[in-house]
């Protein structure tokens, strides 16, 4: 029961890190998708994965971008 309820819940997560939520994150970062990669410990091919909506973040990846989602907000307040 355990086990599933965590898939169901890595799964929302994914879901709501959409590509052009991320994209947009990297473009108020200003950087670049290998700049952004080498921020969060990803390739280049992984970001651009994720823009293109080929793969979604896993949990680590999805926290570490919900992170920096949260910063460049409170950085544009």
């Amino acid at each position: 029961m355990t086990h599933m309820l965590f898939r169901e819940t890595e799964a929302l997560e994914q879901q709501r890190m959409e590509p052009e939520r991320i994209r947009l994150l990297r473009q108020k970062l200003q950087l670049t998708q290998e700049d952004f990669a080498h921020l969060i410990g990803v390739t280049f091919s992984t970001v651009n994965r994720w823009e293109n909506g080929k793969s979604a973040p896993n949990r680590i990846a999805y926290r570490l971008l919900a992170g920096l989602e949260k910063k460049a907000r409170a950085q544009a307040e």
